[in-house]
């Protein structure tokens, strides 16, 4: 039986929606390859129930076994890239209205 995890309990639906939707794309590529998910697993060196629950999206699922998905799809940078500073856009606007701040009080 899968552990249950408090933290799964606060995910954003936002977070919670782009992890299913994640499974959802990793059961996909499983599919195109004309993979069963006995054969996908056994190449992960996971269960077949840890498989289905990463299909399906669980939150509880460990990011390991995600990424080695990620990696036997072919697709291993896109994971690499998802934090780069470069795309942190939240962080950027921070930065910009700080130095507009900044440059508000400094003017005469």
């Amino acid at each position: 039986m899968p552990k249950s995890s408090d933290h799964n309990d606060f995910l954003p639906p936002p977070a919670a929606q782009a992890v299913v939707a994640l499974g959802q794309s990793l059961a996909l590529a499983r599919q195109r390859r004309k993979e069963s998910l006995r054969s996908w697993a056994q190449r992960m060196g996971v269960a077949v129930r840890t498989l289905q629950r990463m299909e399906k999206g669980d939150p509880g699922v460990g990011m390991g076994v995600y990424a080695l998905a990620i990696w036997l799809a072919g697709r291993s940078q896109a994971l690499a890239d998802v934090a780069l500073p470069e795309f942190d856009m939240v962080a950027l606007d921070a930065e910009v209205q700080a130095v507009q701040k900044r440059g508000r009080r400094s003017a005469p």
